[in-house]
């Protein structure tokens, strides 16, 4: 591993002349410590877990399909571009909701009536961690039957009456 060169003198020294010691030469091998490197590099590699991206399936619809639903089988998410929560079923008033009673109340509701479609609308401009905030809450009452679309003009005029 550690090499160390000493050489000797050669003939006799005159009497009277002080000599310098001569430097040590000391030489490292390094083959060990980059097998080392290697051994612990390989180790964590394969040891290590990757985390696995976390994603939804979402399955889209054909654009010419068209389906009707009646009024008062849907429910209208509407969320504004500051992240404000708005709710409602049919043409009824939307009305205010916080995000933490929004679970409760989409449970409540869809036990109410089985065959409630969620409606979400999200403001172009509003987060998206909001809508993903949304889509868990629908995952947590058990909501399959929910649809994405934009929010229009008319949705942003109906909640600034609000």
């Amino acid at each position: 591993m550690a090499e160390v060169d000493v050489q000797q003198s050669r003939g006799k020294a005159k009497h009277g002349k002080k000599h310098k010691k001569r430097r040590v030469g000391v030489r490292i091998d390094m083959t060990p410590m980059v097998d080392v490197a290697f051994l612990l590099l390989t180790f964590f590699m394969l040891t290590t877990q990757f985390s696995k991206p976390q994603t939804m399936e979402i399955n889209l619809p054909p654009s010419d399909a068209s389906v009707e639903v009646a009024e008062s089988n849907l429910l209208t998410l509407r969320v504004a571009e500051d992240g404000t929560i708005y709710w409602n079923i049919g043409t009824d008033k939307p009305q205010k909701i916080a995000l933490a009673d929004l679970g409760k109340t989409l449970a409540e509701k869809n036990r109410a009536n089985p065959k409630l479609i969620t409606l979400i609308k999200v403001d172009r401009k509003g987060k998206y961690g909001e809508m993903v905030d949304i889509m868990d809450k629908l995952n947590l009452a058990d909501i399959t039957r929910f649809s994405l679309a934009p929010m229009l003009d008319a949705d942003k005029k109906l909640i600034s009456n609000v």
